[in-house]
Order: C-alpha cells, then sequence, then structure tokens
C-alpha cells in the first residue's frame, strides 16, 4: 500500500468509526456487531503502526491511553463551575419557582434532568476537537484530565455537523453498577480494598496517573450543560438537544416543564425508576430555560439562583440479622454474607447483604440477632450501614471470623496487608475447583458455551471432572443418560437436567472448538490469581509460549511492562507447583493453544523484527505507550532496561541521564521520536 492510499484509507476507516461509535453510545442504534466493529479498529491500528505520520490527536485508537501524567495541571474555569442548591422538600421546590417568578416577571419555562450521582466534568471542544477536560476543583479551577477523559468512549474526540468554533459542555462521569460490581469483584478477588460505591470508583480512575489503567474501567459520562458566546439557540433545552446532533451524549431523560405539578410529576416518576435505570442517580435538576432569564436572576457566592436539585431521601430499612454464611470463591477468597429477615428496600425484597471481609465485621461489631441497617444506594447488593444497639439481644456476643475452610476444613489464610482471607487448598477445595472450571470454560476464556446452566456442577458430582485438563478425557459414552434432579429456589417441584444425545454432542463439539482459542485466552483461563485479561495478552505478546514463560523468574517478570510484585509472585508460585506443571502437560496432549499463532500478532510490518528497543523520556507526538505498541506491531521487543544486547533507545525530553550515560558506554543507537516515525516509513511522501 502507498502512502496515499494509507492516508485515505486511514480517513475513511476513522470516519466509519467515529459514526459506528455515534450510532452506538448517542442514538443507541448500532447498525453493525461488536465483532465487525473491532475488525475496523483492528485495521485502523495497523495501518496507523506502519504509516504513523498520518495518526492524529482525535483518532479513535488513541484511547487506549498510555499517557503517564505526573502531577494534574490545574486550569481556571472559563465559566465558575458552581455547585447546586441542594433540598429534600417539595414545598422549597414551590418556594424556588415563587422566587423565579417574582425574579423574572414573566412565565418561566423549566427543565427537568437527572441527577448523576458521579463526577463533573468541563469539556472544551476547538475546531470540534476535544482540547481539554476538567474537574469541578472549587469551582474556579479544576484539576485537567484530558488524557482519561479519551478513554471514555463515549465522549467523541471529534465532532459532526455545525458546531461552534469553541464552546465548553458539561457533564457528568459515572461508572455504570455493572461495572462498579465486577470491579468490585475484581479487586475483592485480588485482595484489594472495594470501592464504597460507583461515584467514588469514578472519582478514583479520573485521578490515575496512567491512562491506560483508566481505559480499562468503563466509564461512561452524560453531557447536560453546553456554554459558549457563539451558541445556536437562546435557551437551554434546544442547545442541548442540538449538542446531540454534534455526536455528544445527552441524556434522554430530559424534560420540559410548564408548572410545578409537571415537576412533581417527573420526580415521582424517576424517585421510583431509579432502580431500574443501570447507573445511579441521587435526584433531579430543574432549571430554567431561558437564557435570558437565567441572567436576570444572576448567581449567589455559591450557585445559580435559576437552578436547584431536588435529592431523594436513601432508601433504608431495619431488619434482623439471622446469621452469617461464609462463601469461597474460585481463587479462595472467603466472603461473609448476612442472611436478613425478608425486608422491602428500594422496590425489592431483601434477603442478604455482603459484609465483605473481618475488618468491615469488626468495624461495625455486627452480632448475630442484631436489628441491623440496611441501605440500597443503587448498588444491586445491599450493604449494612450500622446496627441498633439498643435492641441488642442480652447474649448477643461478637462474631469471629471464621479460622477453617467451611468447604473443606483447611485453616484459613490472610496475608499481610490484605484484608482477604483464603483458603490455600486449591486442589481439594469443592467450591475452588467448580470456580475454575467455570471460569475456564466462560466466553471470555475457552468460550465452551454448551457446558454452561449447572452442567460443570454435574460433571464434577459425579466425580467426571476434578481439573481443567478433565475436560479434554470426556466422551459421549460417560456424558449420555448423565441426569441431576434439582428443585429451584421457591419452587416445591422438583426440575430434571438429562444429557441426550443432542446435549452430549454439543458438549463434545464446544470443547472440541476451545483447542482453536488463541494462546493469550488459555492463559486467561488457567486462573492463575492476578491474571486477568490485559495481563495474559501482556504476557503472551512478551513470551509467545508457555515454556518461555513457566521458565521465567520473578526478577525478569517484573520487567515486563505493567507486571507488578504480587503479579510476578503469583505466576512464579503457580509454575512451581507440581500439579500445575503436568496440568500443562495434559493440557499440550489435548492439543490446546500454548503458544502464540502467527494470526494471532498480526504485523504491521517487520521493519523492527527481533530488534529489543527501550523507550525513554516523554514525547511531543505519542504517549509512551503507544510508541511500545508501535515497536510491537513493526515486530520489535519493548525491553525495560538498557544492556548490550539492547539495539536502539527511541529518546524523549527528560530521558533518565543514567539509561542515557550507559547506552553511551555501551555504544547503543540512540534516535529522536521524528526519526523513529521517519525509520518506519510514516514520512513519505503521497
Amino acid at each position: 500500500m502507498t502512502s496515499g492510499e494509507a492516508k485515505q484509507r486511514i480517513r475513511e476507516l476513522k470516519d466509519q468509526i467515529n459514526e459506528h461509535n455515534y450510532r452506538y453510545y448517542v442514538l443507541a442504534d448500532p447498525v453493525i456487531t461488536d465483532y465487525e466493529f473491532d475488525q475496523l479498529m483492528e485495521e485502523l491500528i495497523r495501518l496507523e503502526a506502519g504509516f504513523p505520520a498520518f495518526t492524529t490527536a482525535d483518532s479513535p485508537t488513541r484511547r487506549v491511553g498510555g499517557e503517564i501524567t505526573r502531577e494534574f495541571r490545574q486550569v481556571v474555569h472559563a465559566y465558575p463551575m458552581l455547585s447546586l442548591g441542594n433540598t429534600y422538600s417539595q414545598e422549597e421546590v414551590i418556594e424556588f419557582d415563587r422566587r423565579s417568578q417574582k425574579l423574572t416577571g414573566g412565565e418561566i419555562v423549566y427543565v427537568c434532568e437527572l441527577k448523576y450521582d458521579g463526577v463533573a466534568i468541563g469539556l472544551r471542544y476547538d475546531q470540534g476537537r476535544l482540547a481539554m477536560a476538567v474537574t469541578r476543583g472549587d469551582g474556579v479551577q479544576g484539576d485537567e484530565v484530558t488524557a482519561n477523559i479519551k478513554t471514555i468512549r463515549s465522549i467523541p474526540l471529534l465532532l459532526r455537523g455545525d458546531f461552534p468554533a469553541a464552546f465548553e459542555i458539561r457533564g457528568e462521569v459515572f461508572l455504570p453498577r455493572e461495572g462498579f460490581n465486577k470491579l468490585n469483584q475484581e479487586r475483592e478477588e485480588m485482595g484489594e480494598p472495594l470501592f464504597a460505591n460507583p461515584r467514588n470508583a469514578a472519582a478514583g480512575s479520573l485521578k490515575i496517573q496512567d491512562s491506560t489503567l483508566v481505559a480499562r474501567r468503563p466509564l461512561d459520562c452524560f453531557l447536560y450543560h453546553v456554554l459558549g458566546e457563539q451558541l445556536p439557540f437562546d435557551n437551554h433545552y434546544d442547545n442541548l438537544m442540538k449538542a446531540r446532533d454534534w455526536g455528544l451524549k445527552v441524556s434522554p431523560y430530559v424534560a420540559k416543564c410548564l408548572t410545578v405539578e409537571e415537576i412533581f410529576d417527573f420526580i415521582s416518576y424517576w424517585n421510583k425508576a431509579r432502580y431500574e435505570l443501570p447507573f445511579d442517580i441521587d435526584g433531579v435538576v430543574i432549571k430554567v430555560n431561558s437564557y435570558a432569564q437565567q441572567t436576570e436572576m444572576g448567581f449567589t457566592a455559591k450557585s445559580p439562583r435559576w437552578a436547584i436539585a431536588y435529592k431523594f431521601q436513601a432508601e433504608k430499612a431495619s431488619t434482623r440479622l439471622l446469621s452469617i454464611d461464609f462463601q469461597v470463591g474460585r481463587t479462595g477468597a472467603v466472603t461473609p454474607v448476612a442472611n436478613l429477615d425478608p425486608v422491602l428496600l428500594a422496590g425489592t425484597t431483601v434477603k442478604r447483604a455482603s459484609l465483605h471481609n473481618a475488618d468491615i465485621i469488626k468495624k461495625l461489631d455486627v452480632r448475630i440477632g442484631d436489628t441491623v441497617f440496611v441501605e440500597k444506594g443503587g448498588e444491586i447488593i445491599p450493604k449494612i450501614t450500622g446496627v441498633d444497639e439498643s435492641l441488642r439481644p442480652a447474649d448477643a456476643a461478637p462474631v469471629g471470623f471464621i479460622r477453617v475452610c467451611p468447604e473443606c476444613s483447611t485453616p484459613l489464610i490472610r496475608k499481610e496487608g490484605e484484608a482477604i482471607h483464603y483458603c490455600p487448598n486449591e486442589e481439594g477445595c469443592p467450591p475452588q475447583i467448580k470456580g475454575k472450571l467455570e471460569h475456564f470454560i466462560s466466553r471470555r476464556a475457552m468460550n465452551m458455551e454448551s457446558l454452561g446452566e449447572g452442567k460443570i456442577e454435574m460433571l464434577y458430582d459425579n466425580g467426571l471432572v476434578k481439573d481443567v485438563a478433565d475436560l479434554y478425557d470426556l466422551n459421549y459414552q460417560v456424558l449420555f443418560g448423565l441426569e441431576k434432579i434439582y428443585s429451584a429456589e421457591g419452587d416445591k417441584k422438583e426440575k430434571k437436567i438429562s444429557f441426550r444425545d443432542k446435549t452430549a454432542n454439543n458438549i463434545l463439539d464446544g470443547i472440541e472448538a476451545s483447542k482453536e482459542v488463541p494462546f493469550s485466552r488459555v492463559l486467561f483461563a488457567l486462573g492463575i490469581r492476578y491474571v486477568g485479561e490485559t495481563v495474559a495478552k501482556k504476557l503472551a505478546r512478551h513470551y509467545r509460549s508457555i515454556d518461555r514463560l513457566m521458565q521465567a523468574d520473578y526478577m525478569e517478570l517484573m520487567l515486563v511492562e505493567e507486571i507488578g510484585e504480587k503479579i510476578a509472585e503469583s505466576i512464579v508460585a503457580f509454575f512451581r507447583d507440581p500439579g500445575n506443571v503436568r496440568l500443562i502437560e495434559r493440557l499440550r496432549e489435548a492439543g490446546i493453544r500454548l503458544k502464540t499463532g502467527k494470526e494471532e500478532v498480526v504485523l504491521a510490518s517487520n521493519k523492527l523484527e527481533n530488534k529489543a528497543i527501550v523507550v525513554s523520556g516523554v514525547f511531543s507526538r505519542f504517549s509512551r505507550e503507544e510508541i511500545k505498541r508501535l515497536i510491537e506491531l513493526n515486530g520489535g521487543r519493548n525491553v525495560a532496561g538498557v544492556s548490550s544486547k539492547t539495539d536502539m533507545i527511541i529518546a524523549g525530553a527528560n530521558m533518565g541521564p543514567k539509561k542515557l550515560e550507559l547506552a553511551r558506554a555501551l555504544g547503543v543507537k540512540i534516535i529522536s521520536e521524528e526519526e523513529f516515525v521517519r525509520m518506519l516509513g510514516g514520512a513519505d511522501s503521497e
């Protein structure tokens, strides 16, 4: 492909991807599958890797992160970012309306919007391109978090249509509940502190210094306030709707209201319907629509007079704690779960609440028989927020955390600095074994969909599988006719699952198809503690085979990008276990892919084939992570330290003096960012 052809195709791909992002995030009307979208993105990544001169700051590929922010720069808001006055009472809403009528002396149209429980953000667009993103801060100035905001796929990097030359739009960054629950589950398995709620998780995400880590969190954003000197309309509502045409994600949950009664109807509806939303809200915002009337009403020192936030009361209930169960997960993590007298909370009957770990139990001083306060702030699993000690039974004793596994009676362990207790009996603890099997067959791992819906438990209970390698020893004779009779919760009738001809063949077909799963997913499927999907891909790309990975020691692993102490220790411990080594050999004999295939690494070119390259310093055009990705996509290898085996260093500003001195002493070639781009052929003329 010529330089001119590449430039044209890159432009076409960017337009297509931006259009599909708009249809997916703004219109909620996708016209292609996720797979087709991923194919377009992969093609763009390969072309930009081969022709980096045509990579622009607004390219969809820049959303993967990679920029390191040592310190967040303080930026003064062009328009003060004030807080809203809050109220919990209908009387104060009525008073707000009376005051508004008095100050303006005319009829008022209000706009009611949901109050999102997230982090306020201001986005500045210049000539249709995202120029800057700034947090609220103290309202006068905030932190610039542009690199992190670019990772949020619902925020467009490039606008469409007839947008103003320059304007600002404000909104709320939030974490949907599903993503929040998954994030906390991962943190619990890793023994890390849990986020208290989605808002805290979103706020913490925006202040992470490495935008690559932010890109892994499923953050989203609704935009709700347009500011600028050349806006197309003279009112809030019409400009908001127009912003949607520009590609910005404006919430569909917006209504014009002409009377206080209509405002209360909106509030009443969402006070109940909020639990059906996939994200948290904590109230409704009421704004005067007309800009002229907003100007008449003005501001107080802290908030605008033309807007008010009606806050919902938190849903709480009190009930009796009946008992505490201790559940064992696939990693051996033991989680205490409170069993409660059923109580109606936020529209659902609550019977259970997570207590997370021993520290939470101790902090709450919760005891069996206690009357506890339960709160559901939108989370799927409610939380116990306190105890009514005045109702405590006289004989209620403090709850101690169990010392042995409730499933296999093995003494529990708790590593220093971790909040979670673990059962170390990985090979003999039933829920750990079944959990690992279920993880292995899951869609993002080996993708054996035909083994879902309780079939793993049937196979385990019948003694047919004790580890993941046993799956590949299954045959039609042992599967056909297998049965299980069970009673579903709340259902008096017994049900039966049986493996007939079609079921047995589907299971075997799924197992056979899993032999084609790429090595990176096999590595993830093994369930090595702390090795999630992203880490598995990094390891697979770096080592290319299970054999090389098994031979890596702690220090070598620590040099791999994004591999920290806990991950390195876990990998070394996993492959030191003779049982795991035997498991790998059995998987090898079954025909599982234990090395990277050619189709897994689609290179843009071989211009850097087998070259060991160090990236050091700060760059103007690309982030360090993007340069490293370009190296890999052109056949090179990223290495962390300078040695006699290093082929070259790509040096940016503020390169470490020790690395520079060592490189010169060893005679290692040092090139600039522009020289690197020219080396890849990205600066060819059309």
